[in-house]
């Protein structure tokens, strides 16, 4: 799912996330098509543009599916470039050393960032439908994510 860069200083990413991703999201889970899902935000210079031309930013959306089922069946026309991910695909993640986790379980490395994905869903659902989540509430509660850590990640 495409927007542009100018929607997030706005903080429009948000709306989309709370309008579209998450009611995704839940109603894959209710009708128990998946179990697990992560989201990322790209842009067209990395990962897959839907041509070469596009540099416009895209959710990078990936579930687990809990029956081995074509997602384009249950997906809204939205979602683009879908397609299945290769286990090869899933073995490591960029950034994380998997010598370095317990019994170099990389799936554990992902169920942390599929409860990251969830973390920012619990966050958005506490605020009322029918507002615009200001930028500043949600820096707020990373800095408290953050201050955890002493970590300041640029």
């Amino acid at each position: 799912m495409r927007f542009s860069w100018e929607d997030v200083p706005l903080g429009r990413h948000i709306a989309i996330i709370r309008e579209k991703i998450f009611p995704l999201i839940s109603r894959l889970e209710n009708e128990e098509i998946i179990n697990w899902y992560c989201f990322l935000i790209h842009d067209g210079k990395h990962g897959v543009p839907t041509n070469e031309n596009d540099k416009n930013p895209y959710f990078h959306i990936r579930f687990a599916l809990i029956k081995d089922i074509d997602p384009k069946n249950f997906l809204p026309d939205y979602c683009v470039l879908t397609r299945k991910i290769e286990v090869g695909w899933v073995e490591e993640i960029t950034g994380i050393d998997k010598p370095l986790l317990k019994n170099e379980e990389i799936e554990e490395a992902w169920r942390i960032i599929g409860e990251q994905s969830e973390w920012l869903s619990r966050t958005l659902d506490i605020f009322k439908s029918d507002v615009d989540i200001p930028l500043r509430d949600i820096g707020q509660f990373l800095h408290f994510y953050a201050n955890m850590t002493q970590l300041r990640i640029r």
